[in-house]
């Protein structure tokens, strides 16, 4: 089992850190359209995107890629990188929610769970956060925390 963990390692933590970025996110984005109206939910989703991305580059850089160096020169080129990355995702996923709530009209529905109702919005906030998961994993995998390679060829 721990041979399996560790050959999995990144992929499993991201997954992990993955779900906490987006319990993050989809709290505060329901917590704001409770409290404020879900009139705006784009504005919410930028809201819940801005304390989402802080979680994720913390957790990405200190324990899914294990970048572990703060020197200038090294967040120079992973800040801006990984902020990037995001910004893209954000637009996909405000894009889709533009798309799924108001054009094809998934924001006019609602049902009612024990303790909370759950309306057309969140339903489609938690299938774009999948999306944005998987794209968010490939630009840091493959761009923002990818592990320079040594003389040898090999990941260092």
């Amino acid at each position: 089992m721990k041979r399996l963990f560790l050959k999995y390692k990144e992929t499993i933590l991201y997954i992990f850190f993955g779900a906490v970025t987006t319990f993050v996110n989809l709290v505060v984005f329901k917590l704001c359209c409770l409290l404020f109206g879900s009139k705006l939910y784009l504005v919410w989703n930028v809201v819940a995107w801005v304390a989402a991305v802080l979680t994720a580059f913390f957790t990405n850089k200190l324990w899914v890629f294990e970048s572990k160096s703060w020197e200038p020169a090294v967040l120079r080129r992973e800040l801006p990188t990984f902020f990037g990355a995001r910004v893209f995702s954000f637009f996909v996923e405000e894009a889709g929610l533009l798309l799924t709530v108001d054009l094809l009209g998934f924001g006019a529905w609602s049902f009612t769970l024990p303790f909370i109702t759950v309306e057309g919005h969140d339903v489609c906030k938690v299938f774009l956060q999948v999306v944005v998961l998987v794209l968010n994993y490939i630009f840091s995998k493959l761009v923002i925390f990818k592990k320079e390679k040594d003389n040898n060829g090999t990941a260092g």
